[in-house]
């Protein structure tokens, strides 16, 4: 059994708590534990999610949020440079699942989201889960 923390950016409060729901779900089926933390916004996900590590509570992460295209440069930036952040951690070595939607709209959002249709939350968790099992093999 390991410790996940689920790093969630509260912006879009139904479509968070699938997302949510999607990545508990698929973790504690896997019988590990697990925590859930907020944010502001998808760009402070990475941030939290380096946080949390230098306390050694977490095997895994989680980051959950949706960033929906609007009419300014702001989605380019928020949706790449929490992707950047978040793969920059994987890259040190961490087992991160990114499940920050970054959609044109509120209609891919939920599709997205509903554990019953993509379960991008649950992948999400899936992702970290199977990081988390390449840090064991590779460490042995």
């Amino acid at each position: 059994m390991a410790r996940f923390l689920i790093v969630e950016a509260r912006f879009y409060d139904h479509l968070n708590d699938m997302l949510v729901a999607g990545a508990r779900a698929a973790l504690e089926a896997e019988g590990h534990e697990v925590e859930a933390l907020t944010v502001p916004g998808a760009l402070e996900v990475p941030g939290a999610i380096a946080l949390a590590s230098e306390s050694g509570r977490y095997d895994g992460y989680v980051g959950i949020g949706v960033v929906i295209r609007g009419e300014t440069y702001h989605f380019e930036i928020v949706a790449g440079e929490s992707a950047r952040g978040i793969m920059a951690l994987t890259m040190d070595g961490m087992a991160i699942g990114n499940g920050i939607l970054t959609v044109e709209n509120e209609e891919q959002a939920l599709v997205r989201a509903d554990p019953a249709q993509k379960d991008k939350g649950g992948e999400a968790a899936k992702a970290a889960m199977a990081l988390l099992d390449l840090q064991a093999r590779f460490a042995a």
